[in-house]
């Protein structure tokens, strides 16, 4: 693959994969395959949780809810093996590709005959992995370079979104507490330090988190005055 090829890549998946939350930067990854890597007709990603379920997110065509699925089910299929095992899986010919024997004929009848898996992350809590779909024979034969580059890009992309939601979780928490907070100090007429006092000892008391317990006194709080 030429330098001027990876270049432009590059320059295109910066524009598209812009900065963003969490769930509409996975939507950027997968419609930034279709658009900036070669023979891409669709594309979805593969989360495997701690605990080992597998999910779909971010597909850019329902049917690949129903193939992804099929992968899941059998064991079987580049999806499943970039999420689970291996970190790039291609299938540039489904219909002769013998280490797919009850997966590819799923596929052949959906129209995909080519097919690719790109493991994009890995960490404590999950795995991710990036599918690619293909009604090209022949289709992902030369990914190479710019399958680890859009792997890079897209990690990074990742981590900035977590980074944003994991604060605006932070921000969220922090406002309902304060509200609880305000609540308390009006009802036993008390100053913000006590009233936080009274929220740490119920969070201790019974093994909640501070913010549940926020949320479950503004609920009781809007149920007494009728909201």
């Amino acid at each position: 693959m030429s330098e001027d090829r990876v270049v432009e890549a590059s320059r295109r998946l910066a524009s598209v994969l812009r900065p963003g939350d969490l769930e509409q930067t996975l939507s950027n990854i997968t419609a930034a395959a279709v658009e900036v890597l070669p023979d891409v007709h669709w594309s979805s990603l593969t989360i495997k949780h701690a605990d080992g379920r597998l999910e779909t997110v971010a597909p850019t065509a329902d049917m690949l809810r129903e193939l992804d699925a099929a992968q899941y089910e059998l064991e079987e299929g580049p999806c499943y093996e970039a999420a689970v095992d291996t970190v790039h899986v291609v299938a540039s010919h489904l219909a002769a590709d013998e280490r797919f024997p009850r997966y590819a004929p799923v596929a052949l009848r959906a129209g995909i005959r080519a097919q690719a898996g790109i493991r994009l992350f890995d960490g404590p809590d999950s795995n991710g992995a990036l599918n690619l779909y293909s009604d090209k024979v022949g289709a992902f034969e030369d990914l190479g370079m710019l399958a680890d580059l859009f792997a890079h890009q897209s990690a990074v992309a990742l981590d900035y979104a977590r980074r944003v939601d994991q604060l605006e979780e932070a921000v969220t928490n922090r406002q309902l507490i304060g509200q609880a907070v305000g609540i308390v100090m009006e009802r036993f007429q008390v100053d913000d330090a006590r009233a936080f006092g009274f929220l740490t000892r119920l969070s201790n008391q019974e093994n909640l988190k501070l913010r549940l317990v926020a949320q479950r006194l503004l609920a009781a709080h809007r149920d007494s005055i009728g909201m």
